[in-house]
C-alpha cells in the first residue's frame, strides 16, 4: 500500500503544507536505473549512497548502510532534480488583480505557499528571474518553509516606458520629488534612467541578495507602453549593468524578444537572453560566438497560452509565439547553449502545468536532450553567477559522486516516454531536496 511519508516538524501557519522526513545521515536508495543527467545510457540496477545532503557513491555494487535508511526503487527511474531557469516565485502565483488591488505581504504570502508547490512538482532549483523572494529563499533554506532553490535576481529593471513599467497611465510626466510607485519602494520591480541611475540601482539589488541581475532591454508582452520592436536602455546604460555586475563577479540576464535589442545587449556584455522568439540566424551565430545563453520557453498560442484584457498585449503574444518554432530550430541548429525554463505569471492554475512545458519540448528535442537541459545544461547556466552562487557545497543538476542530493524517483522511463514527467503528482513516487525526502510514496 502506498504512502506518504511527512516529517516530524509541521508548518502550522500552511495548513495541509507538506514537511520533510527526518532521516539519518545515510540513505541507500536501491534497485534503481540512474539519468545522471549528463549521459544518454541509464546506469542500471544501481544504488546511490546520500550521505547527509549529497551524494556519496553511485554503483551497480551491493552497498549497506547499517544504520542509514533503506529505499527500494523497485526498478524505477532515478533523474535529478528538476531545474526552472526562468521562474518568478512571487510572479507566478499572483493574479493580476493583485498588482492592482493588493500589497506585497499578499504577494509574499502566495509566493512562499506557491513554493511548496513548485518542490512537489519536482523543480528542486529556479533561477527566479524577477520579484521579490528574498525572504521566501531564506526562510526555505533555513528550513521555516518548504520549497526549491533559488538563485534570486531580485527586482527586475526597467527603464522608464519600458517592460515592467506597469505603472498607470497617468504616472508620468512624473515629478523627480514624488516618492515611488508602490512596487518599485517595496522591491518587487525597478526603474532606472541613464548611467548614474543604473549604476545605483544595480548596486541596490546587489546589495538585496541577488544571484544575477535581470533587466528589459527590448519590448515586452504584457506591458502597454513598449512595442515589441523597440530597443531599451541606451549602450551606455547597458554597459553600465553589465560593469556593476563584473565587480560583484555575476552576470546580466535580459528580457529580449528582436534582434536590434538582443545584438546591443550582446555586444555590451550581457550573458543571457530571455525569450528570444523573433531571433534571426545573425542574432543566434553571434550569441553562440560570444557564448551567450538563450534562455528561451516553449511559449505556444495553445490551451497554456496566457490571457490578456487588452488587445495590444494579446496582438503581441501572438507576433511572439509565431517564433517559438523557428528559434528553437535554429538555436539547435547553430549550436547555441539552450536553457530550460517555464516563465509563469499572474495565474495560479497555469503554474500547475509547470513540467508539462518540459513535454511541449518535443517536436526539437529528444527525450534525453530535454531531460538534460532542464537538469545539467540549466545548472552549468546558473553557474555564471560564480561567487554569488548560494549553492556550492556540492553540483546541481546531476546524479554524481559530490552533488547534492536532490533527486525524483519516476514510476517510467522518461528517456523513452517524456510525457510521464506531464504528471508529477502521478509519476513522481520519490522527490528529495538536500538529501531530505519530501514525498515517498514507495511501497514500505
Amino acid at each position: 500500500m502506498k504512502k506518504y511519508i511527512y516529517a516530524a516538524f509541521f508548518l502550522s501557519f500552511a495548513a495541509g503544507s507538506v514537511s520533510a522526513q527526518e532521516v539519518s545521515n545515510q540513505t541507500l536508495i536501491i534497485n534503481v536505473n540512474v539519468f545522471d543527467g549528463l549521459n544518454e545510457a541509464l546506469i542500471e540496477n544501481a544504488n546511490v549512497l546520500i550521505t547527509g545532503n549529497l551524494i556519496e557513491t553511485v554503483s551497480a555494487d551491493a552497498m549497506a548502510v547499517p544504520d542509514g535508511k533503506v529505499l527500494d526503487g523497485g526498478g524505477r527511474t532515478l533523474i535529478p532534480g528538476l531545474i526552472d531557469a526562468h521562474w518568478h516565485t512571487t510572479y507566478a502565483y499572483t493574479p493580476q488583480s493583485t498588482v492592482i488591488t493588493g500589497d506585497i505581504s499578499e504577494v509574499a504570502i502566495r509566493g512562499a505557499l506557491g513554493a511548496e508547490k513548485t518542490l512537489m512538482r519536482g523543480f528542486t532549483t529556479t533561477r527566479d528571474v524577477g520579484g521579490n523572494p528574498f525572504s521566501i529563499k531564506k526562510m526555505i533554506d533555513a528550513g521555516e518553509l518548504v520549497g526549491p532553490r533559488i538563485l534570486p535576481s531580485g527586482p527586475p529593471i526597467t527603464q522608464t516606458g519600458g517592460h515592467l513599467d506597469y505603472r498607470p497611465y497617468q504616472a508620468v510626466p512624473m515629478n523627480q520629488g514624488d516618492s515611488q510607485w508602490y512596487w518599485y519602494a517595496n522591491g518587487l520591480m525597478l526603474q532606472a534612467d541613464g548611467v548614474p541611475d543604473v549604476i545605483l540601482r544595480t548596486r541596490e539589488v546587489m546589495r538585496m541578495g541577488a544571484s544575477q541581475i535581470k533587466i528589459a532591454a527590448g519590448g515586452g508582452v504584457s506591458s502597454l507602453y513598449d512595442p515589441i520592436d523597440v530597443r531599451q536602455y541606451t549602450r551606455a546604460e547597458l554597459e553600465a549593468f553589465v560593469e556593476v555586475a563584473d565587480t560583484y563577479n555575476t552576470y546580466v540576464l535580459a528580457h529580449i524578444f528582436t534582434d536590434e535589442a538582443a545584438q546591443a545587449a550582446i555586444e555590451a556584455g550581457v550573458k543571457s537572453l530571455e525569450h528570444g522568439m523573433l531571433f534571426s540566424e545573425e542574432t543566434l551565430r553571434l550569441m553562440k560566438e560570444n557564448d551567450v545563453w538563450l534562455s528561451v520557453q516553449p511559449i505556444l498560442n495553445d490551451e497554456n497560452a496566457l490571457a490578456f484584457d487588452d488587445p495590444v498585449s494579446t496582438a503581441k503574444f501572438l507576433q511572439v509565439t509565431d517564433g517559438t518554432e523557428k528559434v528553437y530550430r535554429l538555436a539547435k541548429e547553430i549550436g547555441v547553449k539552450i536553457a530550460f525554463g517555464t516563465d509563469m505569471l499572474f495565474d495560479p492554475k497555469t503554474a500547475e502545468a509547470q513540467t508539462q512545458f518540459l513535454t511541449k519540448l518535443k517536436p526539437w528535442f529528444t527525450p534525453y536532450e530535454i531531460l538534460k537541459m532542464a537538469t545539467s545544461d540549466n545548472a552549468q547556466l546558473l553557474e555564471l553567477a560564480g561567487p554569488r552562487h548560494p549553492y556550492q557545497e556540492g553540483a546541481l543538476g546531476r546524479i554524481t559522486e559530490g552533488a547534492y542530493a536532490d533527486l525524483i524517483l519516476v514510476d517510467g522511463n522518461p528517456l523513452e516516454n517524456i510525457d510521464l514527467l506531464a504528471d508529477p503528482h502521478g509519476n513522481f513516487d520519490l522527490i528529495m531536496k538536500d538529501g531530505v525526502v519530501y514525498k515517498n510514496t514507495l511501497e514500505d
